[in-house]
């Protein structure tokens, strides 16, 4: 079951990856299946300044709200960004390395909610 800050995060995330137009946005409930963390949220970005500033919405977004990231990784390439809250994972890919690592086939039996195509 999730709490309320981790609803509150998930909403956030989403909500900044739409206003930054990342597409395949995808929610991946992982609870119950592995310890790493409860949810990971991926989505794809077009170009290194859109992964830029998704990544930085995102960030600033959170921060207003008290969420600090415990983690953040692959900014300087920005080919595959990873902010850690713990409890939920970001995940802003490249096309590239989104089909690469074909995340959602790893967690194929977790639930997974579309957010946009």
């Amino acid at each position: 079951m999730k709490n309320k800050n981790t609803k509150r995060i998930i909403s956030i995330i989403t909500e900044c990856m739409l206003e930054k137009k990342a597409s395949g946005i995808r929610v991946i409930h992982v609870d119950g299946l592995t310890s790493l963390t409860d949810t990971f949220i991926m989505c794809t970005s077009d170009s290194d300044p859109q992964t830029k500033a998704i990544a930085n919405h995102i960030k600033e977004s959170l921060n207003k709200e008290d969420f600090k990231a415990w983690h953040t990784e692959g900014y300087q390439h920005l080919n595959w960004v990873l902010i850690d809250y713990v409890n939920v994972v970001v995940n802003i890919f490249s096309k590239q390395a989104r089909e690469y690592y074909d995340i959602e086939r790893l967690w194929a039996d977790a639930k997974i909610e579309i957010i946009n195509k």
